[in-house]
């Protein structure tokens, strides 16, 4: 086992800790800060790959702009930032199901690779994986620009009870303000 194996695996065990904490927390804002500790682990592992540009587009991309918009989001809703009882539900179905998960996928790969050294191909350069980005992957990146975008347009419309309500009308025979909405005077 070389010194690169042994970084994968502790940068592997980090990420997966990071992960049981993002699921198994109370607090969300820690849950987000669990959430760039495990990205921030698997970019690790992909610099010891030497996949140096996707190690640096995870960073960049998840770390650096996901998860910021994910801490805005719970911050501009006005979640509630301490533990949360409400989030309080068994644990047992989701960890069968990820167990199971987990298995499944360990005895897949045990059966494909049957635990022999496969060769990996040559480097990649930037110029090839921007060719097959734009060129294949570009549908899917405009749809999740837009589906931030509006998760982003929706956290601000939560957050301001004021956007979307009538401005009050003021009541010609008593001079009070009235509201818009059935039911009542000010």
């Amino acid at each position: 086992m070389t010194g690169a194996d042994v970084l994968l695996l502790a940068l592997g065990a980090v990420a997966v800790g990071a992960g049981v904490l993002v699921v198994t927390t109370k607090h969300l804002v820690r849950a987000g800060l669990y959430l760039v500790v495990c990205l921030g682990a698997l970019a690790g592992d992909f610099l010891v790959l030497s996949a140096e540009l996707v190690a640096w587009v995870q960073v960049l991309i998840y770390v650096g702009a996901v998860v910021v918009l994910l801490l805005f989001a719970v911050m501009l809703t006005r979640a509630p930032i301490g533990a949360s009882d409400d989030l309080d539900r068994p644990g047992w179905p989701a960890a069968l199901i990820g167990g199971g998960a987990g298995l499944g996928l360990t005895a897949l790969l045990v059966d494909a690779y049957r635990w022999s050294t496969v060769t990996l191909p040559g480097a990649g350069t930037a110029e090839r994986l921007g060719e097959q980005i734009f060129q294949s992957w570009v549908l899917p990146f405009e749809v999740l620009s837009v589906l931030l975008l509006s998760a982003l347009v929706g956290a601000i419309v939560l957050s301001r009870p004021d956007i979307g309500r009538a401005a009050p009308q003021r009541d010609s025979t008593a001079g009070d303000l009235v509201d818009s909405e059935p039911g009542g005077r000010r």
